[in-house]
């Protein structure tokens, strides 16, 4: 099974670095810094933030489709993060955390989903993709809820 996870493209978070706080918080976003280096998990670069960090929180809209399962949350991103791509490997950010893993089809309609603990991500991204109906899975920590990262087929 040969999978891609990228992070999100930085162009559309750049500007936001340039805001005000009260211009982001006309938003909904917020400008913070990591406090550790665990903790503020990047989804663009889809590694944690160190601390130390400039980052901004934002409501984000992951699933843009015309169906019951559109979804957004809040996540980070970090000022001058990097894309990332991930093929057949997983991305640092899902280390050692539980992740909700959803497999939708190519309409967005939610097939199947399950809980992946630490180390068995792989295999349940494995599982689901042996299911010909699924076309990508979305990851969210499970805890929090977050969006984490779009896993495809590759």
């Amino acid at each position: 099974m040969t999978y891609a996870i990228h992070g999100l493209d930085p162009a559309q978070f750049a500007p936001l670095f340039a805001m005000t706080d009260a211009e982001l918080a006309a938003i909904r976003a917020t400008r913070s810094v990591a406090t550790a280096s665990h903790g503020f998990p990047c989804r663009v670069s889809l590694e944690d933030a160190r601390e130390g960090e400039e980052l901004i929180l934002l409501h984000h809209t992951s699933h843009v489709v015309e169906t019951p399962y559109r979804s957004a949350y809040a996540i980070f991103v970090r000022k001058d993060a990097e894309p990332a791509r991930f093929v057949d490997c997983l991305p640092p950010v899902f280390e050692g955390r539980p992740l909700g893993l959803r497999g939708f089809d190519q309409q967005g309609v939610l097939r199947e989903a399950r809980l992946a603990l630490p180390g068995e991500t792989e295999a349940r991204i494995i599982e689901l993709f042996a299911n010909p109906a699924i076309d990508y899975i979305h990851a969210h920590n499970a805890a929090y809820g977050c969006f984490s990262a779009k896993v495809e087929r590759s």
